[in-house]
């Protein structure tokens, strides 16, 4: 067994007092110096390091950077932070001051460098993380004072990372509603790259804090060197590369400070959200699979638990909640092994009804005209069906229509002699959670419902608007920059409240789709909800994208109607269905529309997704063949880490006569062990060639399985799409 040193300070005889701070994960290495009285240098990061190669990294040209750039001496340069003193001075000068480790509650190490500036009672702490499994490191830091006076932070970055000028890659993700996730590479440009979030409430729609850096050239999917970066926030945030004139382009992370100065006070402490780093040479495949692990083990609530099977009410019926109808949708899924279902919007309101998004946010008692037994009978009824029961809330919003807003208005955001900009609907507003009055009222929500209805299993928590003008009722004049970034701390301040006494609660991040998917709020939620848009076609492009960071035990994707009720697109349940099977398996549609075939096959595609659950939510991704690559099929594929069983998936794109597809070669098996190989969700009236065939993974890995382009069923059934679902036992 190898074994592997996770952290250690190796001191040179020096009189200086260096130290080399060697951060070390089971198959990379972080190296800084820490020398007394100077700024600490970043030495090197990528694959782990032997005791000879640590020992001559500076005679091999390492950088010698400073590892944390602040602003004011030598001012021309982008810096992580910056700050102006209670006397005005807008200059820092930090040196290092010592540096401790200390071994967490979770197992993990953090390893501290202490910075001080040299003539201000002004610190701040580097902070560097990692565990004995997985090969992430997190980095963020700690500002503080003792300075007479508040200190004016107006940068505040989580971490920095110079890389080796050269033919560098950035692969990111972008979009906007119902097309969140989109891929997009390029090479770096000389100046200043920025990928930015100001939506205030949601940081994932139009971007995301996540991003992939190939060293070597243009992206590739199992080789190359890999460097992929996460901030862990779920505000505004601001990514930078700066390409100068040096030999280094300049990485830096952390909260957005457009806007956003933070007033620190005397003995305050400013903590910045982690910056995850991951190395792999193994492209971004690698790279993604490091991600996954170690969100599914130390960041997701619940990572490694089984996620459910569920039915959600929202574009079978809209608005239009009834009991009858909730029971017969309940009926339903439970008659095809499904095993949670969830009412979504409609249910609540008695003074404003909610039968629409115009009004009734924050009046959150149930409309017993719609549900004369209330959610007791509706959990009762789950419960007699053998399911389990869910629900959606909206929390952090309100509308001027509703009871909230009008016995509190103090409670919105709002900019002083302003009046309040209102969003969806025309009447939605935004809660200010600064405000601890505010941040118990969102409590309160879940508390209430859970006390009065402990049945409840799942919470749909969405998020429907930005912040829409900048204003804090509750913050003071000279504090309104802290809006922010103390809506995130309050909402924070919220969900620790809620896991503390609801530890087993699920609870499903939504907002407005797919807005809410990073790693900053993961800890307190199962999953998130990748996209208004259940278009099976348009959903391979975005959850390739989204898989770049997160996995499938995270990704809701669910089947819903044809024709579509974004794209108008009409896609056949088989190939919705392998689509959906590729995260965690869910339903968007009123059952009661498809006929008793389609159920079958539902009930069938269901009962097979069971086969694969563990495999695809606890297995290693393997990307195969993208759909950003144009070639008419996209394929990826889960191997369960002892590589004793995978599942592989291929989507035909695009329909031509005549077409040529490629052949896709499998990543990821034992190359020595015999693979079984059954189809699942199946359609044809013949089974495959190769079904119940054995194969050795070699051969798979180098040849693959020849995927017919069109599926073998009668006539009047045929379509122009294709799609297959192997299971390799």
């Amino acid at each position: 067994m190898r074994k592997y040193i996770l952290l250690s300070l190796l001191l040179p005889a020096m009189a200086t007092q260096a130290e080399t701070v060697h951060i070390s994960t089971p198959s990379t290495s972080l190296v800084l110096e820490a020398t007394e009285g100077q700024a600490p240098k970043f030495i090197y990061y990528g694959n782990a390091l032997s005791g000879s190669d640590l020992a001559n990294l500076e005679a091999s040209g390492a950088p010698g950077l400073n590892a944390y750039p602040v602003y004011g001496l030598w001012p021309e340069k982008e810096a992580a932070f910056a700050a102006v003193h209670a006397d005005g001075n807008m200059t820092l000068d930090m040196a290092v001051s010592s540096v401790s480790t200390r071994t967490e509650a979770d197992g993990s190490t953090v390893t501290t460098i202490t910075l001080k500036d040299k003539e201000y009672p002004f610190t701040i702490d580097l902070n560097y993380r990692s565990w004995p499994d997985e090969d992430v490191i997190e980095t963020w830091t700690e500002a503080s004072h003792q300075e007479k006076g508040k200190v004016r932070l107006t940068r505040f970055m989580s971490g920095y990372l110079p890389l080796r000028y050269g033919p560098v890659h950035v692969s990111q993700l972008y979009g906007s509603w119902a097309n969140e996730g989109r891929v997009e590479e390029a090479p770096l440009p000389h100046g200043l790259k920025v990928i930015k979030n100001k939506d205030g409430v949601r940081n994932s729609h139009t971007a995301h804090s996540e991003v992939m850096i190939s060293l070597d050239g243009p992206a590739m999917e199992n080789s190359g060197r890999t460097i992929g970066a996460a901030l862990c926030y779920g505000g505004n945030y601001k990514l930078m590369f700066d390409t100068d004139d040096s030999n280094y382009h300049h990485f830096f992370a952390g909260i957005n400070e457009e806007n956003s100065a933070y007033n620190l006070a005397k003995g305050e402490k400013f903590v910045t959200p982690p910056l995850a780093l991951t190395y792999s040479g193994e492209g971004l495949g690698g790279a993604s699979r490091n991600f996954h692990r170690w969100g599914r083990n130390h960041r997701l609530a619940h990572g490694t638990d089984t996620r459910k099977i569920l039915l959600n009410s929202w574009e079978g019926v809209y608005f239009d909640i009834n009991e009858e109808g909730m029971q017969q949708m309940m009926s339903d899924i439970a008659s095809m092994g499904g095993e949670l279902f969830v009412m979504d919007d409609g249910w609540f309101g008695v003074k404003y009804p909610r039968n629409n998004d115009h009004s009734s946010l924050g009046d959150w008692d149930v409309d017993t005209r719609k549900l004369p037994h209330g959610i007791k009978g509706l959990c009762d009824a789950a419960g007699e069906r053998g399911i389990k029961f869910g629900i959606w809330i909206e929390p952090e919003m309100t509308n001027s229509v509703s009871e909230l807003y009008e016995k509190h208005p103090e409670y919105i955001i709002k900019a002083p002699r302003r009046k309040a900009i209102e969003g969806r609907g025309g009447t939605q507003l935004v809660l200010d959670l600064a405000n601890p009055k505010v941040q118990d009222i969102v409590f309160n929500i879940v508390d209430t419902l859970m006390t009065n209805y402990p049945e409840i299993d799942y919470i749909k928590w969405d998020a429907n608007a930005p912040i829409m003008n900048h204003g804090s009722q509750y913050q003071t004049a000279d504090n309104q920059s802290h809006l922010y970034i103390d809506y995130h701390r309050g909402l924070e301040a919220a969900l620790k409240r809620i896991r503390a006494k609801y530890p087993h609660l699920t609870i499903q991040a939504c907002a407005s789709g797919g807005g809410r998917a990073n790693w900053g709020v993961l800890p307190y939620f199962d999953e998130f909800w990748v996209s208004d848009n259940t278009d099976a076609l348009q959903r391979i492009y975005m959850q390739w994208g989204t898989s770049y960071f997160f996995p499938a035990v995270a990704m809701a994707s669910h089947i819903s109607n044809a024709p579509n009720h974004q794209t108008f697109r009409t896609v056949p349940l088989k190939f919705r269905t392998d689509v959906a099977m590729s995260g965690r398996l869910g339903m968007e549609i009123q059952p009661k529309i498809m006929s008793d075939p389609e159920k079958e096959q539902t009930r069938k595609a269901i009962a097979d997704y069971k086969r694969v659950r563990h495999t695809v939510q606890q297995g290693d991704l393997y990307r195969l063949l993208s759909p950003y690559d144009r070639k008419g099929a996209a394929s990826l594929m889960y191997v369960e880490p002892d590589k004793s069983k995978a599942v592989f998936y291929w989507w035909k794109t695009e329909t031509f006569v005549n077409q040529q597809l490629p052949r896709v070669t499998m990543a990821g098996l034992d190359p020595d062990r015999t693979y079984t190989v059954t189809e699942l969700n199946r359609i044809d009236n013949e089974p495959l060639p190769f079904e119940g065939k054995q194969f050795t993974g070699r051969y798979l890995m180098s040849n693959g399985l020849e995927m017919p382009l069109e599926h073998n069923v009668d006539y009047h059934k045929r379509n122009d799409y294709s799609s297959r679902v192997l299971l390799l036992e």
